[in-house]
This record gives C-alpha cells, structure tokens and sequence, in this order.
C-alpha cells in the first residue's frame, strides 16, 4: 500500500454497480454553497430517497454526527478503505479526504430507490465516469459576497481554512456547466423545491416509466378481447 493515499488510483471493485431502478442524484457545490441544506429539505418532500453519508478525515464541526452527517475516521483507517476497494470515488479537498463507500448506493440502486451523493466537483466527475445514467445538479451561490458571508456566518472554519475554500471556490463555480441542472440558491424554498421537482421529473422520465406503462398496457388489451 503507497504510503500516501493521494498516489493510489481510484479502485474499480465497486463498479459496475447493480442494475436496478434506483438512480444516482449527484448534487455539488462549493463549500458554503448550502447544498446540505437543500438536499435535507427535499429529502423531507420526495419520498423513498436515499442519503449517501460519505466518510471523511476532516475534524466534526459543532453539532454534527458520526454517522449521520459523516463517518469521520482517521486517515489510516481512510487510505485501507482505498486499498480494499470500498469507495465509489474518493478525492482530496481542502486538504482532507472525502469518499463515497460502494455498500450503501450498491443496496439502494440493488432496491430500486434513488440515492442522493452530496459530494464535491471532483466526486461528481468521478462518479460522472463510472455511473453513466448519473443525474447531476449544481448548486449555485447568488454571489461571491454572499458565499463569503454564509462560510463567514457559519463559524466552522479558522481563518486560514476560509481563505483557501474562498480561493477554491471560484474553479468550483466554473464546473458548473459539466453538470446537466443548475439551480441557484438565493431562496432555501424555492431552491429545494427545484431540487425536489428535478428527482421527481426524472422518475417520470418514459425509459424509468416502462414496467409500469406495461402494466397499464396490459389492462387495455385484456379488456379489448374480452369486449371482442
């Protein structure tokens, strides 16, 4: 195993996933974006809708949960979960590790549910590459001065830390167009009942539709031959 996880290559154990009904609802941002904000709101409004939590190496902020929000673990316990295969895609961001493990979006997309990645560009493209029906949503600040006051606001970051999201988000933003929905979080409404509209629309979409319009076929010919 290298010594440093950032030269390991992404693994290929986990890939293909299983076919199922279940899609991927990739959803990014740069820090600060609100995307958690959003995605838990619209997890409240759509039904049978997955959560992936990811793992990470960064320190828990004030009041988040193992588990719940992360798995935070340590980066040697990080580097074996490389080594072994476990993650759908892992990347290096701000300095920390972030990845997303294979077992939970294998059992969801296996069940035929939705599963929504609240992951960083760089996860976005790898999953791009991977999962080729992936469904992508970028969520776009108003402003720099407004992404500047929420990280400012939210306290969570020392100064040095600030400074280099605030640097990064600015390639961040301009990956806006590798993704297929854009929505820009001016109102926390209005913008998670866009991401709520964007899950639902792609359940409605005819290729996901087939199974039950086949069904609904059945009934008409059954009842054209007992009419004939």
């Amino acid at each position: 195993m290298s010594s440093n996880v950032e030269d390991q290559e992404q693994p290929e154990s986990c890939v293909p996933l299983s076919v199922g009904r279940g899609r991927l609802i990739v959803v990014s941002s740069p820090s600060g974006g609100g995307k958690g904000t959003l995605i838990r709101r619209a997890l409240k409004i759509v039904p049978d809708v997955g959560y992936s939590v990811s793992f990470t190496t960064r320190d828990p902020r004030a009041g988040e949960v193992h588990g719940q929000h992360y798995f935070f673990v340590t980066p040697e316990e990080f580097k074996a979960m490389v080594s072994a295969g476990a993650f759908l895609e892992w990347a290096i961001v701000h300095g920390n590790l972030y990845g997303t493990a294979c077992a939970q979006v294998e059992r969801e997309l296996a069940e035929g549910r939705d599963i929504i990645l609240e992951i960083d560009v760089q996860g976005a493209d790898s999953v791009r590459g991977l999962v080729q029906d992936a469904v992508t949503v970028f969520i776009l600040p108003p402003s720099f001065e407004i992404l500047r006051e929420r990280l400012t606001a939210r306290g969570t970051e020392d100064l040095e830390d600030l400074a280099l999201r605030l640097r990064n988000s600015r390639a961040e933003v301009e990956a806006y167009d590798r993704f297929e929905y854009v929505i820009i979080n001016d109102d926390a409404d209005r913008a998670a009942a866009q991401l709520a509209s964007v899950i639902l629309a792609e359940r409605a979409r005819r290729e996901r539709q087939e199974e039950a319009a086949g069904r609904v076929l059945e009934s008409f010919t059954h009842v054209a031959e007992t009419s004939g």
